[in-house]
Parts: structure tokens; C-alpha cells; sequence
């Protein structure tokens, strides 16, 4: 029984310290796309709360990908809504494999996971809940092999 309690310690103990040291991040979440199928009209959305409207912030575009994926790329449709309801939208490719089709993203087994700047040094006008929508600009209707899709926001350096 001790040692499971010293083991369950240490866990706790290298959790902490791989968190402390992510000490940009302010907002990353991720979204499971239903059995890796993601429909043409199907939003991904992020409710994002932004108190600090002083610092610049860098956001990202995560996505994991089944390594059946059948392309080296994905287009997505992002919108980001304010909290007074003004909306800025864009096309946004990101790059998932190299030219001889080596997947870029991090992983083992059949998932790759991939983050790409998406804005660097974007400013939040307003306090409030931001809404951030994606939805895939690919030519099939029904995409498969998309497994999440996530967004990560970090404070910008101020170097």
C-alpha cells in the first residue's frame, strides 16, 4: 500500500511539474470529431474567456489525425466571434504531411498530433466569452480520418 501511495506521489508530483512549466498557455482544449468522420457543415466550436484585453497572444489550430488520413493537408473555415457579436472569418491551410507524405504531427500508433500558428501577437479588443467556430474546407463532404480538433492560445512574448 505505501508504495502504490509513493508511486501515486511521484505521478502527481511530474503532472504538476509538466504544467508549471507550460506557463504561457492560457486557453487549449480539444474536440473529438464523432467516429473520425467530420461533415462539410459541421462546426467545431470554442467558447474562449478573455479577462486581459492588454496582452498580445499567439493562437493555434491542433489537430489530430488518423495516419490513414488520406491527404497532406487540411483547409479550414475559422470564424471568431467577439463578445459583442462582430466576427472576423478565414481560410486557413494547415499542413499535416511533407512532400514524400512523412506525416509532420507527433504520436505513436495510428493518431499524429499537429499544432500550427495559426495568428501571432493578436490582441483580444474586449472582455468576455470569444467564440472560436472551425469547420473543414476540404472537397469531400463527409472527411474522414480527422480525429480532434483542438485550439491553444499562449501569451505572447514580449521579446
Amino acid at each position: 500500500m505505501r508504495g502504490f501511495i509513493f508511486q501515486l506521489s511521484i505521478l502527481a508530483s511530474v503532472v504538476f511539474m509538466i504544467n508549471s512549466c507550460d506557463s504561457t498557455r492560457v486557453y487549449d482544449e480539444y474536440k473529438q470529431v464523432t467516429r473520425s468522420e467530420w461533415h462539410k457543415d459541421s462546426l467545431v466550436v470554442f467558447e474562449v474567456p478573455v479577462n486581459d484585453t492588454v496582452l498580445n497572444y499567439n493562437l493555434f489550430l491542433n489537430i489530430r489525425n488518423e495516419v490513414n488520413y488520406p491527404y497532406s493537408n487540411l483547409w479550414l473555415f475559422v470564424e471568431i466571434v467577439q463578445p459583442d457579436g462582430m466576427a472576423v472569418k478565414d481560410t486557413f491551410e494547415l499542413i499535416l504531411a511533407d512532400p514524400s507524405g512523412k506525416w509532420l504531427g507527433k504520436g505513436l500508433s495510428g493518431i499524429r498530433s499537429r499544432r500550427a500558428i495559426y495568428r501571432r501577437n493578436v490582441f483580444f479588443p474586449l472582455s468576455g466569452n470569444y467564440l472560436i467556430k472551425i469547420r473543414h474546407g476540404m472537397r469531400p463532404e463527409m472527411l474522414k480520418g480527422i480525429h480532434d480538433v483542438g485550439v491553444r492560445i499562449e501569451r505572447a512574448s514580449m521579446d
